[in-house]
């Protein structure tokens, strides 16, 4: 009997921790909103090549609509907000190795980052698309069978390309690049046929640097845009969440996209 009650103890005992270890954990995550409160500061971590997202101006001031959404946000929260580039292809260590708070920089929610990343809903609509040089014959997929096509690593655009796996298989090579600019560049120089890359990114480029590139109709895929942050950090994806919602609902984001865009073009809440 004695020998009984002291297992059962032991059992009691190990479920004690185990309980007491999960709340534990549970108050860890609990608290990311009050340690970046307590901290003051807020790191956002960016591909600074991304325009109209996030990029740098012709004075290499990091400026975009999601910095400003971004700077709205967290000027109503309180805190500073510390832009800081990163390599875009290691984006999900950077966010887990704690160097940033979260990835704000036109990040396309796929069920493969849903795994490692915690998204807020999404806040903006994008597709896909293919760009040419404005003299090119291309108006089809089927035109590019044996071509040569670019596209920024670590984005989003490699989802869309291996999930079209007829037309990824019909191509002569893909060629990885840094960022889209630098794919563009190519593509202005002949390096590459194509680029596939952010229809919002594309347009604007075009409009804003004047260049002989076209966008196709036909899409690879649609996708949508969300605030990226790490699994354990739900108090503080939620803070950022409410404070995006409150803004489409006041007007701030509407008058936002329409300083970037010349229209509203966000979708959060609607």
């Amino acid at each position: 009997m004695k020998r009984t009650i002291t297992i059962l103890s032991f059992v009691m005992l190990v479920m004690v921790l185990a309980l007491s270890g999960c709340k534990k954990e549970a108050e860890v995550s609990d608290n990311s909103w009050e340690e970046i409160k307590e901290r003051g500061e807020f790191v956002l971590g960016l591909d600074d090549s991304f325009p109209p997202m996030g990029f740098r101006d012709e004075n290499g001031e990091i400026v975009g609509f999601d910095i400003d959404l971004a700077k709205e946000v967290c000027s109503r929260l309180g805190i500073e907000l510390i832009l800081q580039p990163i390599n875009w292809s290691a984006k999900e260590q950077e966010l887990n190795t704690k160097n940033i708070d979260c990835i704000w920089n036109g990040l396309t929610i796929t069920p493969e980052r849903e795994e490692v990343i915690l998204f807020t809903k999404p806040y903006m609509k994008n597709r896909q698309v293919l760009v040419v040089r404005a003299d090119a014959g291309y108006t089809t997929l089927a035109d590019f069978a044996g071509k040569k096509l670019g596209i920024q690593a670590g984005s989003s655009a490699n989802d869309a390309l291996d999930n079209a796996k007829e037309f990824k298989a019909s191509l002569g090579q893909v060629v990885a690049f840094d960022d889209n600019m630098t794919a563009l560049m190519d593509l202005e120089q002949g390096g590459v046929d194509v680029v596939l890359m952010d229809e919002i990114v594309a347009r604007f480029y075009i409009q804003q640097r004047s260049k002989n590139y076209r966008v196709l109709d036909e899409a690879l895929a649609g996708e949508e845009y969300g605030v990226g942050f790490r699994k354990e950090d739900r108090e503080l994806m939620e803070k950022f969440e409410e404070t995006l919602i409150a803004m489409a609902e006041d007007g701030t984001m509407a008058a936002i996209s329409e300083r970037w865009f010349g229209e509203d073009i966000t979708v959060i809440n609607k």
